[in-house]
């Protein structure tokens, strides 16, 4: 039986006609994102960014920052622990793939293991800031006693290895984020990779890349690529 107009703006009115709920967007699940500290720091040096990336819609539970010893071997070592750590990280999650921010020396054992660990079919962005991605001259000054700096000098064992052929391999996509005013990296342009998004911070101190608000922001732009 069909309803008179009459008759059918009463039913709306008295809820006698059923109406389908309307339709709820939900917000895509983000990928997990762990965060890599630099030499002689720890994981509370996020605690801005972190932030940031909360008000952005993180949900505390896909925010992650690995802590290691800086004074260890880049791939003997510490490419194998954060393997291991990036494993933990997907079961927690039950996501197949994560992004990772690193600072400074954080860059090093992380693009190692994109690059040699089997990173790049699990990494799904990977970001340096301020990184010694091909050495800094300032690591001289603590390499005799400390492997970590060994690494970071200009053409090390470590620094050749991951310059040799494709500087950014497999579908992994790659950011770096550089200061003019960086004084721990050195000569400031180590840090930029063939084939990466290489983004001119402005003149930042080299731990203010960590808290720079338009930093962040590019960061935040550049996972959601």
């Amino acid at each position: 039986m069909r309803l008179a107009p009459a008759a059918t703006a009463l039913a709306l009115l008295t809820g006698t006609i059923a109406l389908a709920p309307a339709a709820r967007a939900t917000a895509p699940t983000p990928v997990p994102v762990v965060f890599v500290h630099g030499r002689n720091a720890d994981p509370g040096v996020w605690g801005a960014m972190k932030d940031r990336f909360r008000q952005a819609g993180y949900p505390d539970g896909y925010l992650f920052a690995w802590g290691y010893d800086s004074s260890q071997s880049t791939n003997e070592v510490l490419a194998g622990r954060f393997a291991a750590y990036i494993d933990s990280v997907r079961a927690q999650t039950g996501s197949s793939q994560v992004d990772i921010v690193a600072h400074s020396q954080g860059s090093l054992p992380t693009r190692w293991y994109v690059k040699f660990g089997g990173g790049t079919q699990v990494v799904r962005h990977w970001v340096s800031l301020g990184g010694p991605n091909h050495g800094t001259s300032l690591a001289w000054a603590c390499s005799i006693w400390d492997q970590g700096c060994r690494d970071m000098t200009p053409n090390s064992y470590v620094e050749s290895h991951l310059a040799s052929g494709n500087e950014t391999p497999g579908p992994t996509k790659y950011a770096t984020f550089w200061s003019d005013c960086d004084g721990f990296i050195l000569p400031n342009s180590s840090v930029p990779l063939s084939g990466a998004v290489n983004t001119d911070a402005g003149c930042l101190a080299h731990n203010d890349l960590l808290t720079d608000t338009p930093t962040t922001q590019g960061v935040l732009n550049f996972l959601k690529q």
